[in-house]
């Protein structure tokens, strides 16, 4: 829960830009008038870049501004993460892999994992973790020859590389 949480803050800090003081009084309001103990795992948050919302009663609510209505866009960040159907609870994180420039945006696949159930939570491809892939890869093997390796597409093996070399 602690790494979903750092994920979605992290990418409203750094990626959005919505300020430190807009977060700590969205997470507030969520914490006490939406009475969650974990804003941040517990809601999906949406952002336009200054101000985070939520919604209730089919509408978009300002958290940061003390629930006035709005309709910000989505925060890419919570489209990277799988959660139970039955808990809504996290379930995989698919973190980001390429820097983000805004005059270029690359889309991230989602292809490097972070699933308790699969190599303890590490970033993995294929159930291999990705720190094995980066290992060999440093010591020489190239990306086509681990694809073979491993039975993985070539796409699958850079990512991972991307994601250890970040």
């Amino acid at each position: 829960m602690n790494l979903v949480e750092a994920h979605v803050l992290a990418g409203i800090r750094r990626k959005h830009g919505v300020g430190l003081p807009q977060v700590r009084r969205a997470l507030d309001y969520v914490q006490k008038r939406c009475d969650v103990e974990r804003p941040l795992v517990d809601e999906s948050f949406q952002t336009d870049g200054r101000f985070l919302f939520i919604e209730r009663l089919e509408q978009l609510v300002n958290a940061s501004k003390s629930g006035q209505v709005a309709l910000p866009d989505l925060l890419p960040q919570l489209d990277r993460i799988d959660r139970d159907l039955a808990t809504g609870l996290p379930v995989k994180l698919y973190p980001f892999t390429r820097s983000v420039d805004a005059s270029r945006p690359v889309p991230d696949p989602k292809i490097v994992v972070m699933n308790p159930l699969v190599s303890f939570g590490r970033p993995a491809v294929g159930g291999v973790p990705t720190y094995t892939i980066w290992s060999r890869f440093r010591a020489g093997d190239s990306p086509a020859h681990l694809a073979r390796d491993y039975g993985l597409a070539q796409e699958a093996i850079e990512e991972a590389i991307r994601c250890e070399a970040a």
